[in-house]
């Protein structure tokens, strides 16, 4: 066999031995409400901080 090559008879058929009720439910999980996250910093700030970060990147 070259490379990349395979033997079709390798290949078989997946019999999947489970049921729907055994699968993971997605929305299950969801969320629906919010996050609030406080820094400390002020806007300003941070934005001086982004700027510097810039700087600091086209140099």
């Amino acid at each position: 066999m070259g490379f990349g090559s395979y033997d079709e008879s390798e290949q078989q058929e997946v019999d999947a031995d489970f049921d729907d009720d055994d699968a993971v439910k997605s929305g299950s999980n969801s969320h629906d409400g919010t996050i609030e996250f406080e820094n400390g910093a002020s806007s300003d700030e941070l934005l001086d901080r982004l700027k510097e970060i810039k700087d600091e990147d086209d140099t």
